[in-house]
């Protein structure tokens, strides 16, 4: 079992959560760190956006991205979103996905949020049954996706 514990990223980790990403979207066109700076600096400084984290020695093993989403509806509660949820294959089964989405939920808790919604693009019944243990029900609301690119 892994003992670190769950946190935000840094901002010096920019280039070992893209390693990440690359079992998340493995056809994503490779990003360059320099880049990318000046977008990367716009999120860390995000208020309703926080990056969750999880380290092992020197490396990123899994992440969540919650974006908080305010909200005129539910008393002016605002709501989050969950999204590039993953953890390194290598890392898998150890129960970091339950450790860092349980992190996010709680944060989202904290800021009073009604709900917490994600989308996955996963088929995988293994998959659905991890966000499913996470506390997710699946066929509350009907899901849809315009892509853009």
């Amino acid at each position: 079992m892994i003992n670190s514990t769950v946190r935000l990223i840094h901002q010096d980790e920019l280039s070992e959560l893209l390693e990440l990403y690359k079992h998340l979207n493995p056809d994503d066109p490779d990003l360059n760190v320099a880049d990318i700076q000046a977008h990367w600096n716009k999120i860390l400084n995000d208020e309703m956006m926080k990056i969750f984290v999880i380290k092992h020695e020197r490396e990123i093993v899994s992440s969540c991205t919650l974006v908080l989403i305010r909200n005129l509806t539910r008393g002016a509660r605002p709501y989050a979103v969950i999204e590039n949820v993953v953890t390194h294959p290598d890392y898998r089964q150890n129960g970091l996905g339950k450790r860092i989405m349980r992190r996010a939920i709680e944060y989202a808790k904290e800021l009073s949020c009604y709900k917490i919604m994600l989308l996955t693009g996963s088929k995988r019944k293994e998959v659905h049954n991890f966000y499913e243990e996470c506390g997710f029900q699946k066929d509350v609301k009907t899901g849809f996706v315009l892509k853009l690119m």
